[in-house]
C-alpha cells in the first residue's frame, strides 16, 4: 500500500486525545490514529448510503422480482 503525506490543521485538544492514545499503546503513531479515524468514518458513510438506496427499493416489487425467478430456477434444475 503506498502512503501520500499531507497535512492537517486540528484542534489542539483533539490532538491531546490523538497524543494520549499513542501514548497509552492504543496506536503506534498519530498517522495510525488519524488514518484509522478517517476509515472508520468512510466505512460508516457507505453503510449509510447503502441504507438511504436501500429504503428507495419498493419491497412489494422486489419481493415479486424474487419469486418470479425462483419459479422460473426450479422448473429449470436438474434432479440430483
Amino acid at each position: 500500500m503506498s502512503f501520500a503525506k499531507v497535512t492537517i490543521s486540528i484542534d489542539q485538544n483533539l490532538l491531546k486525545r490523538v497524543d494520549s492514545l499513542v501514548k497509552a499503546r492504543t496506536f503506534n503513531s498519530r498517522s495510525e490514529a488519524i488514518q484509522t479515524a478517517v476509515r472508520e468514518k468512510m466505512v460508516r458513510i457507505d453503510r449509510s448510503r447503502l441504507a438511504r438506496e436501500c429504503s428507495k427499493l419498493d419491497i412489494a416489487y422486489e419481493q415479486a422480482l424474487a419469486d418470479e425467478g425462483l419459479g422460473a430456477d426450479f422448473e429449470e434444475w436438474p434432479e440430483y
